[in-house]
């Protein structure tokens, strides 16, 4: 069903009064965005886009990222006028409220036709070029029967001016990611006014030298329009198609200008605007034949649907297809008898070694694994030896060379895994997760299996100094909810880490990993990283002490514990890889490790800031104590630097004794 033009006008409009409404009754929101790009959206839906609602989780449907996130009743509109199960027009009049999925920007996890979240702004479009890659590698794989689909994203002036959208654009170009396609609102305002008050760059130009066709129409033309994205769609490179647009279109007395960008219209402008656009409905109402156009959209996906589902039944790659979108792992009975043998063992390497050498179990036994790293690959030790390089001339390759691009790959990261099929995992210095903080904090909120592997965790990276040692990013990552923060002991805890972080579909992980070589600790047991915490060392004597620590401090605690026994005090270590699952645990355990005994000291320690771990300690004798570096580091051997600031045994030992004689 083609629809003219006389058709789409007031689909268009549909969108317009719905945004208008929704905001107006919360009396908060961004009605200027989604009426300024109603018509481009009802052409990019009715004439382009591959979508079925009634299967919003189709694996070859194409993806369609609303990047500028604040516009959110867009694809609130867009999603309920053409037929998805959510979100109801309940929903849409209690938008902003407490209890409706529209929430204030786009939830991936409260509605399916939400491909990930977006509002912090140029993230959605980072996110899309990981979508991309991801369709690119699935395609190679499984082949164009199966895979066969575009990125379609909405995005602002604002996406486009944040400095992840120079890493993502950068990235897409360099991949040719030709199924990626970005709507541009070029609308030349953002919140503080026209955008000639803070940019003066030439767009364009920057996005051709970044490798990009574009292209441009009026955004309100819908003849224009439909031409500008059927070039952008025969094109094979990345696209960008610039959109020119009025915001808050359709708002007589607003239109064009910043005032429209954030607030809502007010009763007088939303009658103007009823006016202006011959929209004679009541808020909230839809005419039925305009809604029947829309939900003739639906239609004709579902057809495209079945068609492909029947060739994902021929095939016999459909099976392995399935259980790669279904994030379930295969059998790995492999990978179980490589870690008993690793426990049999006497490894001495650095935990991003230890990392490596797993990686290279993993990668073979699961092929939907997806590394790289931000031009860290020989520091993090993030490649296995069977992946090749993901590039235009192999996108079947599974390792992807980033640049120094550390918040676009991690943005990258939730884009593939948000697509399905693959797991992403990628490396940089833990240091720098700072640059790509938000996105990591997206991992968590989005519910995604992104893995970070964060090498030189501590002032044990030694002579780098102060800028490159963490000292605060460890416990700082913690705070964020739904993200489990990984700082293994030894090449066996490692292992268990990355088994956890894989098995984990709805958290992602960070493994913080030590630069410098670390004994092996286990001997025994069977997955107790898994548990966030366990006692690897037991009172010999009667027990007055325990010891928690993580990563690189475990070794130095188990030295610890040997000079306390030696003087008759009793002292269990327990090694905590994971605070987060060890929170999950239920009480009994948790007080099996750490009892609510006021007779035992409990001391911490870690190579970085104390704050935190008063949780363990301060519900023991005298308080507690907290060994750790509350300042930053210096630029010296490590070993210097962990006896300058009192990691070692003659000067920890003293303080126990202090504390247990008060």
């Amino acid at each position: 069903m083609t629809l003219a033009a006389d058709r789409l006008a007031p689909m268009a409009n549909a969108i317009r009064a719905l945004s208008m409404d929704a905001v107006q009754a919360a009396n908060s929101g961004h009605p200027g965005m989604p009426m300024g790009m109603a018509d481009v959206a009802t052409v990019l839906f009715s004439k382009f886009l591959k979508f079925d609602p009634a299967q919003p989780k189709w694996a070859d449907r194409d993806r369609f990222v609303l990047s500028a996130g604040h516009g959110s009743m867009l694809i609130y509109s867009l999603l309920h006028l053409t037929g998805y199960a959510s979100p109801t027009m309940d929903d849409i009049r209690n938008f902003r409220q407490l209890g409706s999925v529209c929430a204030g920007h786009p939830e991936n996890f409260l509605i399916e036709g939400v491909e990930c979240t977006t509002g912090p702004l140029g993230q959605g479009l980072a996110m899309a070029v990981g979508m991309a890659m991801a369709e690119r590698q699935l395609n190679a794989t499984f082949g164009t029967d199966i895979v066969d689909h575009k990125t379609w994203v909405i995005a602002g002036d604002g996406c486009l001016m944040e400095g992840i959208n120079h890493e993502a654009i950068g990235l897409a170009g360099t991949l040719k990611l030709g199924r990626l396609k970005v709507l541009w609102d070029n609308n030349k305002i953002t919140i503080d006014g026209d955008t000639s008050l803070s940019t003066s760059e030439d767009i364009p130009a920057r996005y051709r030298a970044s490798g990009w066709d574009v292209f441009e129409c009026d955004g309100h033309d819908f003849a224009d329009i439909e031409r500008a994205l059927a070039e952008a769609a025969a094109s094979d490179k990345p696209t960008l198609v610039s959109c020119k647009t009025v915001i808050g279109k359709g708002a007589p007395n607003k239109q064009g200008g910043h005032d429209v960008h954030g607030s809502a219209l007010g009763d007088a402008e939303v009658a103007a605007a009823r006016e202006y656009l011959g929209w004679t409905s009541a808020p909230f109402e839809v005419p039925a034949e305009i809604l029947a156009d829309w939900r003739s959209l639906g239609e004709k996906g579902a057809a495209a649907h079945a068609e492909w589902f029947g060739r994902l039944a021929a095939s016999d790659k459909g099976e392995e297809f399935s259980r790669r979108m279904a994030g379930e792992l295969p059998e790995t009975d492999a990978i179980r008898a490589k870690l008993a043998e690793w426990l049999e063992g006497d490894s001495t390497v650095a935990t991003r070694k230890a990392s490596e050498n797993w990686l290279n179990v993993l990668a073979p036994a699961l092929p939907e694994m997806i590394g790289g790293s931000a031009d860290l690959t020989g520091s993090n030790n993030t490649k296995a030896k069977c992946q090749e390089p993901f590039t235009p001339d192999n996108y079947g390759g599974r390792y992807v060379y980033y640049g120094i691009r550390e918040f676009g790959m991690a943005a990258a990261l939730n884009g593939m895994a948000l697509h399905g099929g693959v797991i992403p995992y990628g490396g940089t210095f833990l240091i720098f997760s700072d640059y790509c903080r938000n996105a990591i904090r997206l991992s968590a909120l989005q519910q995604t299996r992104a893995i970070y592997v964060l090498t030189h965790d501590s002032i044990g990276l030694g002579e780098d100094g102060p800028t490159h040692q963490p000292v605060e990013h460890v416990m700082s990552l913690r705070m964020i909810p739904n993200l489990y923060v990984f700082r293994p002991a030894d090449v066996i805890e490692t292992a268990e880490c990355w088994n956890v972080a894989l098995e984990s579909q709805d958290t992602p992980s960070v493994l913080a990993l030590t630069r410098q070589n670390l004994p092996q600790l286990r001997k025994t047991g069977d997955m107790l990283s898994a548990r966030g915490a366990y006692t690897l060392r037991h009172a010999e004597a009667d027990r007055k002490v325990i010891i928690v620590a993580t990563g690189s401090e475990v070794e130095l605690a188990v030295k610890v514990r040997a000079e306390l026994e030696s003087q008759g005090i009793g002292t269990d270590v327990v090694s905590m890889p994971c605070m987060e699952l060890f929170a999950a645990q239920d009480e009994a355990y948790q007080h099996e490790i750490l009892p609510n005994d006021g007779s035992i000291l409990k001391v911490s320690i870690e190579a970085g800031v104390t704050m935190g771990w008063e949780r363990y300690t301060a519900q023991s004798r005298n308080g507690g104590l907290n060994i750790g570096l509350d300042r930053f580091g210096a630029s010296a051997p490590a070993k210097d630097l962990f006896a300058r600031f009192g990691f070692t045994v003659e000067a920890i030992v003293p303080k126990i004794l202090n504390k247990l004689s008060v």
